[in-house]
């Protein structure tokens, strides 16, 4: 098997008395759709900050690629080829749809500054995004402004962005949350792209157990910061210490 694109290490995490991750480690290959799920306050999302170094985790280590990015800031870690989507949307409010695109290429080109102040770009740019586009069935003018486009919509351009960098490895946080069963289809078409494709190794949090089922190759569930089952999706979804942490047993339902 080849080497692991992502590497945890006993990865460690508190916010005070609140324990995020408590000795987390696994590994991501290239390729391979990864899910992370659990109740709400598991740990998800922060794991996907420690991870694009949004936080610096208390303890434990870190690898993109073989190399230790534990203490490296989140942008020398998007430079190596690390992408994130996130819950909300997050897009240049005051630009257009191609500039907020245009972002995806600067970390894919490695551009510098000037460079892209000057809109250098690849003779296949506009190629690449109309098929990435036509996978998230988006038909959409260019030059319009960001805020002109529906919620859903911007979730699956997000996508988009996240494939133009070129990454090894994309983080992708709640992409089916506040979407339509159809627009789901098609994030999950994209998600395939990449990783099928692609071979790009994929994170996802997902709520939609269905999504996770179909779509992800193992799936790692967290409980307050700790690992409590991993495995092909089958395992995972007949685990007891699973069904405990998103049903609770049948005394603590009564208890409740």
């Amino acid at each position: 098997m080849q080497a692991p694109v992502l590497r945890l290490e006993n990865i460690c995490k508190r916010f005070g008395g609140v324990v995020t991750a408590e000795n987390v480690s696994f590994e991501l290959h290239a390729g391979q759709i990864l899910g992370l799920i659990g109740p709400n306050g598991a740990g998800k999302t922060t794991m996907l900050n420690l991870i694009s170094g949004i936080y610096a985790q208390d303890s434990g280590k870190i690898f993109l690629n073989a190399t230790d990015v534990s203490r490296m800031p989140a942008y020398r870690r998007a430079r190596m080829g690390l992408a994130r989507t996130f819950q909300s949307p997050r897009f240049l409010q005051k630009s257009t749809i191609q500039d907020n695109l245009y972002l995806g290429t600067d970390l894919g080109e490695q551009l510098g500054y000037w460079k892209s102040f000057l809109g250098r770009r690849t003779l296949n740019f506009r190629e690449e995004v109309r098929e990435l586009m036509r996978l998230a069935h988006i038909d959409i003018d260019w030059a319009a402004p960001i805020t002109s486009i529906p919620y859903g919509t911007l979730k699956l351009m997000e996508i988009v962005r996240a494939m133009l960098e070129k990454p090894r490895i994309m983080l992708v946080d709640e992409p089916a949350a506040g979407l339509n069963s159809q627009e789901i289809e098609y994030a999950v078409a994209l998600l395939r792209e990449a990783a099928d494709r692609r071979g790009i190794g994929v994170i996802l949090i997902e709520h939609s157990m269905e999504m996770v089922m179909n779509i992800c190759n193992d799936i790692i569930v967290l409980n307050f910061g700790r690992i409590i089952a991993q495995g092909k999706p089958e395992e995972v979804s007949s685990d007891p210490a699973v069904i405990e942490a998103y049903l609770g047993t049948e005394e603590t339902a009564c208890a409740g």
